[in-house]
């Protein structure tokens, strides 16, 4: 009788190879967001783990989660987001820049 040890070995080393390189693709795309909010958003919203943002009225970023399902601002993002007052620009994002600002919000 054979013994699956080997096997069964070789299944979890490829699984935890599978895990790392998710990881790493999820982490590459939320830095990739980072960029994106430290690029578009910083001017007002605080887009860090920490800090006050720059114009008192906008909420930071690692707080979005708080006031909205994050994955429910895609569509927003797409069509471009406009908000009732005047000092948020109106602006759209391809899809590949809202899945990875949506996973930059979703780091924190």
């Amino acid at each position: 009788m054979q013994s699956r040890a080997p096997s069964c070995a070789l299944f979890l080393t490829g699984l935890s190879l599978a895990f790392a390189a998710s990881a790493t693709a999820d982490e590459a795309l939320a830095e990739r967001g980072r960029i994106i909010a430290d690029t578009y958003c910083s001017d007002c919203h605080a887009t860090g783990s920490s800090g006050e943002s720059p114009l008192a009225e906008a909420p930071p970023m690692r707080t979005f989660h708080e006031r909205w399902p994050v994955d429910h601002l895609a569509e927003a993002l797409a069509e471009g987001i406009m908000v009732g007052h005047e000092d948020m620009p109106e602006f759209r994002m391809t899809t590949s820049e809202i899945d990875a600002f949506l996973a930059y919000l979703d780091s924190f």
